[in-house]
Formats: C-alpha cells, sequence, structure tokens
C-alpha cells in the first residue's frame, strides 16, 4: 500500500510527500532504477530534460503497469545558454520532454534555474503560463530561484508558482526560501536532501538519533525534512537503498532530534554543496 501522503499545490493538484529523483543516473539505467522505485511503492518520478534519462524513465512509466492517474511525474526545462529562451522554443522543449517520456502531459514543469544575469525567466514564465492554462502541465512552478526571483515574478504575473525545488538538507535549511514560500503559498521541495556523499550522515549528531529510533542515518535526515512539511526526492541506483529511503513513515522525530538537526546549519553556516542561483549560466 502506498503511504505517502499528499501536499496540496496552491492551484488543488496534490503532490506525493516523497518522491524518487533520477539526477545522475544514465539513461540506460533509469528504466531500471524507476521501475525498482514504482515496484517499491514510489509514485512521484522527478527528471529533467538535462539530465538526460527522460527517455529511459519513461519507458519504466511505461513498462510499470500502475495508472497514470496514480503517478506524479516532473521534468524541467533546460533553459541554457545555448539559445535565446522565447515562446517557440519553451513550447518545443516542453514537447520535447513529452515525448521522451511517453505522456500527454506531466503533473508538474519547472524552470530548472533562474540564470538572472540572462534576464529571461519572465519571458520564459509567460510560455508557463500558456502551458499552465492548456491543461498539458498539471502545475508549473520554478527550481534554484531565489527571494530576489521571486518577488521579480510576482511583480510581473499573477501566476504563482505551486513549487520551487532548491538545495535543502540540514547542513543548508535555508530558512528564509522557506519563509517566503510559506507566506507566498509556494511548496518547497528539496534536492539533494541528504546533502553530497557520507558527510551528513555521518555526523555524530545524525548518527545519534539513528541509534536511538533504531533506523538509518538517512531515514533520520528524510523524516526530518518530512516534519518540516518539505517534498523530497532522495536518489538512488541501489534497489536497498531506494526501498529503505521510502520506509520513512513508521516513526516521528521529537522537538529534541528536530532542535538537534536543525542546529547542524547553524554550525555549518549555510554551506552550499550545489552552484549558486545568483551566478550559475553553463
Amino acid at each position: 500500500m502506498n503511504q505517502v501522503p499528499t501536499i496540496k499545490l496552491n492551484n488543488g493538484t496534490l503532490m506525493p510527500q516523497l518522491g524518487f529523483g533520477v539526477w545522475q543516473v544514465p539513461d540506460s539505467e533509469a528504466e531500471r532504477a524507476v521501475g525498482t522505485a514504482l515496484e517499491a511503492g514510489y509514485r512521484s518520478v522527478d527528471t529533467a530534460a538535462v539530465y538526460g534519462n527522460e527517455r529511459g524513465t519513461g519507458l519504466a512509466l511505461a513498462a510499470s503497469g500502475v495508472p497514470r492517474e496514480e503517478l506524479f511525474v516532473t521534468t524541467k526545462l533546460w533553459n541554457g545558454p545555448d539559445r535565446r529562451w522565447g515562446r517557440d522554443e519553451v513550447l518545443r522543449a516542453f514537447d520535447d520532454s513529452l515525448g521522451k517520456l511517453g505522456l500527454d502531459h506531466l503533473d508538474l514543469y519547472l524552470i530548472h534555474w533562474p540564470r538572472p544575469m540572462r534576464d529571461d525567466f519572465l519571458a520564459i514564465w509567460k510560455a508557463f503560463e500558456e502551458i499552465a492554462a492548456s491543461g498539458r502541465a498539471k502545475a508549473v512552478g520554478v527550481s534554484n530561484f531565489r527571494p530576489a526571483d521571486l518577488e521579480r515574478l510576482a511583480g510581473e504575473s499573477a501566476l504563482v508558482p505551486a513549487v520551487n525545488q532548491i538545495e535543502l538538507h540540514p547542513l543548508f535549511p535555508q530558512e528564509e526560501l522557506r519563509a517566503l514560500h510559506a507566506a507566498r503559498g509556494i511548496v518547497t521541495e528539496a534536492w539533494s536532501p541528504l546533502g553530497q556523499g557520507k558527510e551528513l550522515l555521518t555526523l555524530p549528531a545524525v548518527e545519534a538519533i539513528a541509534a536511538q529510533h533504531g533506523r538509518s542515518a538517512a531515514q533520520v535526515v528524510l523524516r526530518w525534512h518530512l516534519q518540516l512539511g518539505n517534498v523530497v526526492i532522495p536518489k538512488s541506483v541501489t534497489p536497498a537503498r531506494i526501498r529503505e529511503n521510502l520506509d520513512v513513515f513508521g516513526f516521528e522525530l521529537d522537538a529534541a532530534d528536530l532542535a538537534a538537526l536543525d542546529a547542524l546549519g547553524a554550525s555549518a553556516a549555510g554551506r552550499r554543496i550545489g552552484p549558486n542561483p545568483a551566478v550559475f549560466d553553463v
């Protein structure tokens, strides 16, 4: 039985709070990894055009036998610096992603990066408004947008992003952005929810909480996200870990646990592991 709770987006669409991410999963492995996740009970899958694995992801969705209405599929526009992104370019990219995924609609479509130095995300968002109005994406949103980017979007469009997918983990908790999201009705979705490598998962505070609950360090960190209200998309290609990351609904962290994990962000001084959206333009 799929026990993953859902979060209601600002347009009424329901999104599973825990999904399966496929960043850095080669297309040749995506079908197997996504298939394993769907068999385990995941129903939300997060990919992106730049990941190069939409086709493999789509093959897994088609082969799974899971009814389309039970799936929540997210992909992202790669608004890279190789071209000027106007309405036609965005719509072509959207159609290309749908074709590779083998779908007639998406549940969520995101602008992958703000690239503020290019000054074109407002034009891209206009095309996203059109996609949303057409019903070919149930919801649209953004990824890696800073408070300044969200404020600028709000000044130009009545359509509020349903989601902002950002780097977020106990070592980089993004309090300012989460507060802004809550005020604007934007759901916070965490990429790299477990940090990078084993650093976060081997911290004494995390290991102590894991031992107390008889859980893995990864399960404790995912539980922290869920109790904060974040959507999370952990990634793995290992079947046992794929299943373990889903098994996070049979325990709860108490106030002391949450406080200990919250304190990690202060001690790390908000250390980012991914690119800085203010300057990223690769």
